[in-house]
């Protein structure tokens, strides 16, 4: 009986730690687009995406537990004018010779509900790395209806100053530095 008992108990607790364990998510290239809104002389907003990204998710919903890495290709940038796109990709700004990825790292904290309300975590842009949080203003898991696999999506915003990452192009004839970033991601559960 004292055997039984013992490999109930450890079956529950193998049962448990299956249960309880982090998922891992791969980030849809096709469904996340960084973009971002910038000042122009102060008398417009530029808005733009960055078309190619990729990386991987882990959240543990019940513990409250995540951490998202992501890597956006700056080559892919689209301000939707090509003149600008390419002059953004030159040696005057993002100098895709030397940087041409970014890279954001971050932990996913202040679960309400199984779901994170923030990543707080590490933006590299430009060679240069600094602390960027981002709020999470929505995140929902779904089944997705054809793969028959847990999808989940995100819409995040964080504001930065991008000086600071030496992208100070325009500062002499007033742009202002801060760029909004807004983040729609989908990533799917990875089998």
């Amino acid at each position: 009986m004292k055997k039984l008992f013992l490999l109930s108990l450890a079956g529950l607790c193998a049962s448990a730690a299956l249960h309880a364990a982090p998922a891992s998510y791969t980030i849809d290239p096709d469904h996340t687009f960084p973009s971002f809104e910038a000042d122009h002389m102060g008398i417009s907003i530029w808005r733009g995406k960055v078309n190619k990204s990729s990386g991987s998710v882990t959240v543990d919903k019940e513990s409250g537990y995540g951490m998202v890495d992501v890597k956006i290709d700056l080559a892919s940038i689209d301000f939707g004018q090509d003149a600008l796109n390419k002059w953004a990709q030159g040696p005057d700004f993002f100098d895709l010779a030397k940087y041409p990825t970014t890279a954001y790292r971050g932990k996913l904290t202040g679960f309400v509900n199984g779901a994170p309300t923030e990543a707080v975590g590490e933006l590299t842009l430009h060679g240069v790395s600094k602390p960027v949080n981002l709020k999470i203003n929505s995140f929902k898991c779904i089944p997705h209806p054809m793969l028959k696999r847990e999808l989940c999506g995100a819409d995040a915003l964080a504001v930065i100053q991008r000086d600071q990452f030496g992208l100070s192009a325009g500062k002499d004839y007033g742009f202002k530095m801060d760029v909004t970033l807004r983040i729609q991601v989908e990533a799917l559960k990875t089998e």
